[in-house]
């Protein structure tokens, strides 16, 4: 079964429930002003305060880091698969792309850095 922690305002909430209504796909709305503890469970977790946040088969799927849409949404939980690897593996996997990402993140950086110091540098001459 599919979870979804939502608030009431939200319109991407809104879309994403409709998204899935009309690919028929089941699934059970948890405002997060009803489900408090469990929501704040799954922020602890997660360390990311977003709706909507999809629970499924004992995963978090997150906007923006998970899906780019609703429709996209549909297309994780369509084509969705149980790992047939160990959660450590998963987890070492998942830190070496993270340390990947920062790295190059670090290296996109200094690169702006170095032209505005290069502009800033052309100017004053």
């Amino acid at each position: 079964m599919i979870y979804i922690y939502t608030n009431e305002t939200c319109p991407y909430c809104k879309a994403v429930k409709e998204e899935l209504s009309k690919n028929n796909i089941e699934f059970n709305e948890l405002p997060t002003k009803d489900h408090v503890d469990s929501y704040n469970n799954m922020v602890s977790i997660t360390g990311l305060p977003t709706v909507p946040s999809i629970e499924y088969k004992n995963n978090y799927f997150l906007p923006g880091r998970d899906f780019r849409s609703a429709q996209h949404l549909v297309e994780v939980i369509n084509n969705y698969k149980e790992p047939d690897i160990t959660t450590e593996r998963i987890i070492l996997e998942k830190l070496k792309t993270l340390n990947y990402n920062i790295h190059m993140a670090f290296i996109r950086t200094d690169k702006i850095l170095t032209q505005i110091e290069n502009k800033i540098n052309k100017d004053n001459d």
